[in-house]
């Protein structure tokens, strides 16, 4: 490794973990400078550097509503283990309602009783999409889970992105929302209406809402469990697309940090329903946001979860 390359690596490190512990009102520790220089001088000797283990939250989960996604569900599936396998945690809830008419209950059933990672969530009560992510917070958050990550089935989100979110939301920040309009982020094999309904819906929500995301309508994005418990407190609107831009909107004051994401769009299609409860959702929080002084979620948060508290 560099020379250069090692320096500057440990002057981002100093400096970044003796922020974190300004924001979590620790005071300073200039022990830890001492074990930087450290990993630099076994760095400098080896040819192959390897990372200095840090504390990593490993009780994750990953919440994916599947509706006639028979098709894919191999795919998905197998990405999903390998992002299980290399990160040796985790665990994915498979949310399924009566939208779906094909196998893909019988598939979730299977892969659930052959792999305990996974596992079926059933949920004939489920109304729209957005029913289904709320029933999978709920059962993370029965579970216990700190970080719960949401994500599309159909291979639109790819899972191997997990590991960036979980690496955002270990470093102190409440809320990881993926993007694909940052640096490394894209849109594949989108149409042009998908991507035109994308970028006007995300330009008008930073200039009436007051947001300032570079993607507002990404549906690819993680919590830690404090938020996941005050959303589902406090009620949402939306019943479809609007969802994941309502969500941000009342999550603007959180301390968070956007994901740059790869994005392939499964359908061109967007339902009159979807478009229409979108519109009303919005105008609803542009009239509150302007002439009420606008809404947003409290939420009590604490980095370190119990078990390091503890230490």
């Amino acid at each position: 490794m560099p020379t250069q390359e090692c320096v500057v690596w440990i002057c981002q490190w100093f400096v970044g973990f003796h922020y974190l512990q300004i924001c979590t009102r620790q005071k300073p520790m200039f022990r830890h400078f001492s074990v930087s220089c450290r990993w630099y001088f076994e760095a400098c000797r080896s040819d192959s550097y390897v990372y200095p283990v840090m504390y990593f939250n490993n009780n994750w989960a990953v919440i994916v509503p599947l509706a006639n996604e028979a098709e894919d569900f191999g795919e998905l599936t197998a990405l999903l283990r390998f992002v299980l396998d290399k990160l040796e945690s985790g665990k994915v809830y498979l949310v399924v309602d009566n939208a779906s008419k094909d196998k893909t209950r019988q598939l979730c059933d299977q892969l659930s009783a052959l792999d305990p990672r996974f596992e079926t969530v059933w949920a004939p009560q489920n109304q729209n999409v957005v029913d289904a992510y709320l029933v999978g917070y709920r059962r993370a958050l029965e579970m216990g889970h700190d970080f719960i990550i949401e994500m599309d089935a159909g291979l639109s989100h790819d899972p191997r992105a997990i590991p960036m979110f979980l690496r955002v939301l270990n470093e102190g920040n409440e809320c990881a929302f993926g993007s694909r309009n940052i640096n490394g982020g894209s849109n594949a094999d989108s149409p042009s209406s998908r991507r035109f309904v994308s970028t006007f819906g995300t330009m008008l929500a930073n200039i009436f809402l007051g947001t300032r995301m570079s993607d507002m309508t990404s549906g690819y994005q993680g919590f830690h469990s404090s938020v996941v418990r005050a959303f589902l407190e406090f009620g949402l609107r939306s019943k479809a697309h609007f969802y994941q831009t309502e969500l941000r909107y009342l999550l603007r004051h959180t301390r968070y940090r956007e994901v740059p994401i790869h994005y392939r769009a499964p359908s061109p299609s967007i339902s009159k329903r979807a478009l229409k409860n979108s519109l009303q959702v919005f105008l609803y929080y542009i009239v509150t946001h302007w002439f009420s002084g606008g809404k947003s979620i409290k939420v009590k948060f604490s980095y370190w979860p119990a078990e390091s508290r503890e230490i």
